[in-house]
């Protein structure tokens, strides 16, 4: 469980531009992102379960409350970033969950990034039509 000294655990994920600053608490079950209820900030249902995952898998849902600041990209990837912030958050509190949230792919980094545009080109790999003739 949490330390005495420390009342908080942290977490950070990472997923394309999105970041996720979680903090972890022992408590009822709370989950709140950037003030809100993660219901009302995550309306679709993928991408609650995405970002319950974590304490799904080690069944920890009723222990902890959860605040999260999040930050850039799309719902999608602060989901997924939620879900990665959450895990090691959770690792830090609790080590000997280590092997279900690994089992449940929860402490992988998705490291897939938008290519850069090159110049000559419009976009990462999107050229001017190729005549012949």
């Amino acid at each position: 469980m949490a330390q005495v000294n420390q009342p908080y655990v942290w977490g950070t994920g990472r997923r394309k531009t999105s970041v996720a600053r979680v903090r972890i608490k022992a408590g009822t079950g709370n989950f709140i992102i950037n003030g809100k209820p993660m219901k009302d900030y995550l309306p679709v249902l993928n991408m609650q379960i995405s970002a319950m995952s974590p304490l799904t898998a080690t069944e920890t849902k009723e222990r902890y409350d959860i605040w999260v600041n999040v930050k850039g990209g799309g719902k999608t990837g602060q989901a997924d970033s939620v879900k990665l912030g959450l895990a090691r958050a959770l690792l830090k509190d609790n080590p000997g969950l280590e092997a279900a949230l690994r089992s449940a792919g929860c402490l992988t980094r998705d490291s897939r990034m938008v290519e850069r545009k090159k110049y000559g080109l419009h976009k990462a790999r999107k050229a001017t039509q190729y005549s012949k003739r």
